[in-house]
């Protein structure tokens, strides 16, 4: 407002305010930028987010969130959703899968903690109960790896 104060001054004559009021321009440019590159670097990693723990955030992160960013997070899940229903025949194709290129299909896992029945494709049920190892197929068992009920055992 005091920048648009001396403008109209300026523009009345006086001639001495022209490089203050260049450089609060400048200035305004300046802190604009910034602060634009810091929301883009904020939905780089919100965006992130989406593809490390999936469709639902730990009330951990979301507590940090604003509403506006819940909201963003929200709609590019959907559109995701959309697009991965879009490709790969009836049952869609799942991006968040193999997010590194296995070295083999199925993979030894310890149970971090109870986490109830789990069904593989081929209709077996499993009981993941904490210290409990497995060995399961990898695709499966990816995002429970992600969300800390699994761990990989490598051996």
């Amino acid at each position: 407002e005091r920048n648009q104060a001396d403008v109209s001054e300026a523009k009345s004559g006086r001639t001495d305010l022209i490089f203050l009021v260049r450089f609060r321009h400048c200035c305004l440019l300046r802190n604009q930028r910034c602060i634009l590159a810091y929301l883009y670097d904020r939905l780089l990693r919100i965006r992130a987010l989406r593809w490390e723990y999936g469709s639902v955030l730990p009330n951990t992160i979301q507590f940090h969130m604003s509403a506006e960013e819940v909201e963003w997070f929200n709609r590019y899940k959907k559109s995701l959703a959309t697009y991965m229903r879009s490709v790969g025949g009836e049952e869609g194709l799942d991006l968040t899968q193999d997010i590194k290129p296995p070295k083999s299909l199925y993979i030894e896992v310890r149970c971090l903690r109870d986490y109830g029945e789990f069904e593989i494709d081929d209709g077996t049920t499993i009981l993941l109960k904490k210290n409990s190892q497995h060995f399961l197929p990898r695709w499966k068992c990816e995002q429970l790896i992600r969300q800390g009920v699994l761990e990989h055992i490598l051996s």
